[in-house]
């Protein structure tokens, strides 16, 4: 099975966040990316937030 292709998404944040995405990132052993898919996975399954598997109509596609 293959894994769907990845989108760039870009986005400003604090140093003080920034800082602390990295710490957490070095401690999990971890990228960046994958500490915030991870965290948000995690949020949205202790919040009752289903993933939809389908890219949505709003994805930038025409």
């Amino acid at each position: 099975m293959s894994s769907p292709k990845s989108v760039g998404i870009s986005f400003r944040v604090t140093p003080s966040f920034k800082n602390l995405l990295e710490r957490a990132a070095a401690y999990e052993k971890r990228s960046l990316t994958n500490m915030l898919e991870v965290a948000l996975e995690e949020y949205c399954e202790r919040n009752g937030i289903l993933v939809d598997s389908q890219p949505s109509a709003t994805d930038g596609r025409p």
